[in-house]
């Protein structure tokens, strides 16, 4: 008896490989202040880009500082019904494309690194049912637009059928940067951070890419699943996956003004906790808070743990952290992030301390850091 072969479906991924390919092509200007891809194109198995040095070279700089952050979006892609209309299928992989975007870039962002060059991994087993035209419409126009916002290329990707590793109609979406400092500036790695610091957050839309978890078991348990209604009308998956800041081009204008911060955070796993990552014996008081997103308010008010579980978990309206030296600095910040259409708050302040913690005087809570066993510089 012959056997047909079980073979990869080429035909559905070479379709999908070349909307990516022609979705990379519309990001190649991009970055055109670092370089360019070169005549040949897009296409091969490594792409190249071409970085101008000249920049560089004109203040003399002696070091390119680099960065190559891999990350995944998680669980964020599965928060929907399954009943959503074309249209909102698309809104919804329009808002997935930024938020891949957002977990890789605001990551680099973190250390004041502007993404130049993104690659994208996006596994499956049933491409067939995955590449829909919703998804690459909506997904691949998300991703050019947060390229766009960027300034960065979007050069390659690889999307491999995985029939016995993957769920049947889901995919995982990852990726990584490339990522450089702009000329003459130095890293920021918290190795200045010190006590008379001023703590500036920046505003979130609301999950961003973490804490998907909790809340999807939490819309299982509704009567009405995903399509509970929120207070204001909106309904829990589209405040779910409500596209994510992109910090990157406030980082890189606030470099552009001369200022230094002596550390700054993209705050997303372990919530609140990650205003305390650098591993110094530092005291962090939060004074003065942004408002906090619908989406976090309907949270705390079905799950048990009150507002120091949510600070635990969640950015709770807080998406990125800036640390400066002076408040006029951190004043500045303020404005920058004002041009940018970001809500921006002079929140609070660093202590010297005997042990790492989080203060948040407003909620009389305190986050110790024996609980959080991340630490930048230990």
């Amino acid at each position: 008896m012959t056997q047909a072969l079980d073979q990869v479906d080429y035909n559905t991924l070479d379709a999908a490989k070349r909307r990516f390919i022609e979705a990379a092509k519309r990001t190649l200007q991009f970055a055109s202040a670092y370089g360019g891809v070169p005549s040949g194109g897009l296409g091969g198995s490594a792409n190249a880009f071409s970085l101008n040095l000249a920049s560089f070279l004109d203040v003399s700089a002696q070091e390119l500082f680099v960065t190559l952050v891999p990350e995944g979006l998680g669980t964020a892609d599965d928060a929907r019904p399954d009943d959503l209309s074309e249209a909102e299928l698309r809104q919804f992989w329009w808002n997935i494309g930024i938020k891949i975007i957002s977990c890789l870039t605001n990551d680099a962002a973190s250390s004041g690194m502007q993404t130049v060059l993104l690659g994208l991994y996006l596994p499956s087993s049933t491409p067939e049912t995955v590449f829909t035209s919703a998804f690459l419409d909506g997904f691949l126009d998300g991703v050019v637009e947060g390229c766009r916002r960027v300034g960065c290329v979007y050069i390659s990707g690889e999307t491999p059928q995985l029939k016995t590793k993957i769920i049947e109609d889901r995919l995982d979406i990852a990726g990584s940067v490339f990522g450089i400092m702009p000329p003459g500036v130095a890293p920021i790695d918290g190795s200045r951070l010190s006590p008379g610091n001023t703590i500036v957050l920046v505003e979130s839309t609301g999950l961003h890419e973490n804490g998907f978890t909790p809340v999807r078991k939490l819309a299982e348990s509704l009567p009405d699943g995903y399509r509970t209604k929120l207070p204001s009308g909106k309904q829990l998956w589209e405040a779910m996956n409500a596209a994510s800041h992109l910090y990157t081009p406030l980082v890189q204008a606030v470099l552009r003004e001369g200022i230094r911060p002596t550390a700054m955070e993209n705050i997303t796993g372990h919530g609140w906790q990650k205003l305390m990552r650098s591993a110094k014996p530092l005291r962090y008081v939060i004074d003065n808070l942004l408002p906090v997103p619908e989406i976090f308010q309907f949270v705390e008010s079905q799950l048990a743990g009150g507002k120091e579980m949510m600070l635990s978990v969640f950015n709770y309206g807080a998406g990125f952290a800036f640390y400066t030296e002076t408040k006029l600095e951190a004043e500045k910040i303020v404005q920058l992030a004002q041009v940018q259409g970001l809500k921006a708050a002079i929140a609070g302040r660093v202590e010297a301390s005997p042990t790492r913690e989080v203060v948040i005087t407003p909620f009389g809570i305190t986050l110790e850091g024996e609980s959080f066993g991340i630490a930048r510089g230990a």
